[in-house]
């Protein structure tokens, strides 16, 4: 606005259309403009810099609060200080920064109560291990499709991965609880797996099936935020699943492969025949 003033004050010459250095010139490119514009106010000690952008994308958005605060701080002065303001571009630079700085120490507290939660209970590494590494390698593949996807770390999405390990973790809970105490009784790897599966394999996969359809629907939203919700949560909830299901019984069997009955020895390798 002071540029244009100055320039009006000139004839209209483009020329002129730039910030006076001198004092008083300034002074008559800034009067004209009353403080009910909001962009001055009325001792003058405050005045915003506004930047009109193409896009408010993440990237956008994070290199020119990484300008301004550059640029503070190589111009340091008692005069003057440059700070970040609001609007909405300002509002979204910060959320960002917020959750980008909440988004590991929130995966973090969550993975650290399941752990503790799965060794209070199972008593064990090895099970500890079976359940929450499968629920790892799911969360990764989450934040991969997001980037695959194009859908932004945001206030809305930055809980579906805490989400997913939360309610992924019972597929991994109820089938290791039923093998856990098979294998105690004295069975068999096999056997324990056949029985944990007969008992809660058809559960693990209605639920994890009724919750993905349930939450599939949003995808048809019109709200972006919604049909983002669902798609991500679609997805966790059947990679969980699939995980319980396929990866958990393939870890147990690798760490508990010298398993067999009580009282009976078992040798890494069966006999040779005679």
């Amino acid at each position: 606005m002071a540029k244009i003033v100055n320039s009006g004050w000139n004839e209209g010459s483009l020329k002129w259309r730039v910030l006076p250095r001198n004092q008083q010139a300034m002074a008559q490119a800034v009067t004209p403009i009353d403080t009910a514009t909001g962009l001055l106010n009325a001792d003058g000690s405050v005045m915003p810099v506004m930047i009109f952008l193409t896009d408010h994308k993440a990237e956008t958005l994070r290199s020119v609060t990484d300008a301004v605060k550059a640029f503070a701080a190589a111009h340091p002065s008692p005069k003057a200080r440059f700070l970040l303001a609001s609007g909405t571009a300002g509002v979204m630079a910060a959320t960002n920064e917020v959750v980008q700085a909440a988004q590991f120490p929130i995966i973090i507290w969550v993975f650290g109560a399941v752990i503790a939660l799965c060794l209070l209970t199972f008593r064990s590494l090895r099970a500890t291990l079976c359940i929450v590494l499968p629920l790892a390698i799911v969360s990764y593949l989450g934040y991969a499709l997001m980037v695959y996807l194009n859908i932004g770390l945001k206030t809305s999405t930055l809980p579906v991965v805490a989400l997913g390990v939360g309610i992924g973790v019972d597929y991994g809970i109820y089938l290791f609880a039923r093998l856990q105490r098979a294998l105690q009784d004295g069975e068999y790897f096999e056997d324990a797996m056949f029985v944990a599966f007969k008992e809660t394999g058809s559960s693990i996969l209605f639920t994890g099936l009724t919750l993905a359809i349930g939450v599939s629907l949003w995808v048809f939203s019109d709200l972006k935020f919604q049909a983002d919700m669902g798609l991500l949560l679609t997805f966790m909830f059947l990679v969980n699943m699939i995980g319980a299901l396929l990866l958990l019984p393939a870890m147990a069997r690798w760490l508990y492969r010298h398993h067999g009955k009580k009282g009976a020895t078992t040798a890494p390798f069966p006999p040779s025949p005679r």
